[in-house]
């Protein structure tokens, strides 16, 4: 057993930018993290040069020792070397791996994961992303034991956090990091003193947040009102965002807004998906008798600009229609 003095001897699992600021809440704790364990390099870019992800580079800088297997659930030398540690925890924030039973057994108090979301709400490997497009008014942090089950482990800590009218995912992500590091710091502390109980989850009101896919951010005006799309389409930043199509070509949407009040009444009813050019503005007619003013667009083979200087260059028809 790791002397108290001197912190709880941690393996530490992540990936992305999400977990940075958990590891380096962790080692200013005094925690001693033993090892990092990350995904590997992975080719990124149009020249797919090989990256390494922001875990390693933390790591590396505070000359923590690392390893990025490819797979974990039946690699022999990985577990022998996790089992030789015998860590008090495995903190896994973001690591994108599923924990393997055997790796489940191995520290006494358990694997302890950051989950961006109200659990029961949200479970899943998008909980940011899928908050915002369903139009929560708040989201948090869910620090919980993990088990064999998709996020359905029990809770110990949680925190709340408003979600703004405008936020969106790249906005809230930071937001959730910074937030749920310290968070994590204290469940540690209140299971080495026992003053954290395990809570089990409500699995009937449980929602899933599934991996994100391009065809998520195409928009759907027949089904969708202008407040879902936009809240869609604030969810899904950076990736896979907004789009449609106009004249067959794809339409990227990088900024929008809900046409509201007495503008939107005088629009009158048009069938989903009807465009609108009027002083300017470029609208799209959505369910519900709702609109959208589409702000800057990226018309493919063309380079990002505003919906004004896109009509400058792209005079529309009368009946043009997106979709």
């Amino acid at each position: 057993m790791t002397d108290a003095a001197n912190g709880l001897k941690l393996v530490f699992c992540g990936t992305p930018e999400f977990a940075v600021p958990t590891l380096e809440a962790l080692l200013a704790a005094h925690h001693q993290i033993a090892l990092v364990v990350s995904q590997p390099d992975r080719p990124t870019g149009r020249d797919q040069q090989l990256t390494a992800p922001p875990v390693k580079h933390a790591a590396l800088a505070s000359g923590l020792p690392i390893t990025q297997p490819e797979k974990i659930r039946s690699n022999v030398e990985f577990r022998s070397r996790l089992e030789s540690i015998a860590p008090d925890a495995i903190v896994v924030v973001a690591y994108g791996r599923i924990i393997p039973p055997w790796m489940l057994a191995v520290p006494r108090l358990g694997c302890i994961n950051l989950h961006a979301s109200l659990l029961p709400r949200h479970r899943g490997a998008a909980p940011i992303q899928w908050a915002i497009a369903l139009g929560d008014a708040y989201t948090g942090n869910t620090t919980m034991l993990l088990e064999e089950g998709l996020d359905t482990g029990p809770i110990l800590l949680q925190q709340t956090m408003e979600i703004g009218p405008a936020q969106t995912s790249v906005d809230l992500f930071p937001l959730l990091a910074h937030a749920g590091a310290p968070l994590v710091v204290e469940t540690l502390a209140g299971l080495a003193s026992g003053t954290i109980q395990p809570q089990p989850q409500n699995h009937e009101t449980a929602t899933f947040a599934p991996l994100l896919d391009r065809e998520d951010g195409r928009i759907d005006f027949a089904r969708r009102t202008a407040h879902e799309i936009y809240n869609r389409w604030r969810g899904f930043q950076p990736w896979p965002g907004a789009f449609t199509t106009l004249s067959e070509k794809k339409l990227i949407v990088h900024s929008m807004a809900i046409a509201r009040g007495s503008y939107a009444e005088g629009l009158g009813f048009a069938e989903p998906g009807w465009v609108v050019v009027e002083s300017h503005r470029l609208l799209a007619a959505c369910a519900e008798n709702t609109w959208l003013e589409f702000l800057e667009i990226q018309l493919e083979g063309k380079k990002r600009m505003t919906t004004d200087e896109f009509l400058r260059g792209n005079p529309l028809l009368a009946d043009a229609r997106f979709g």
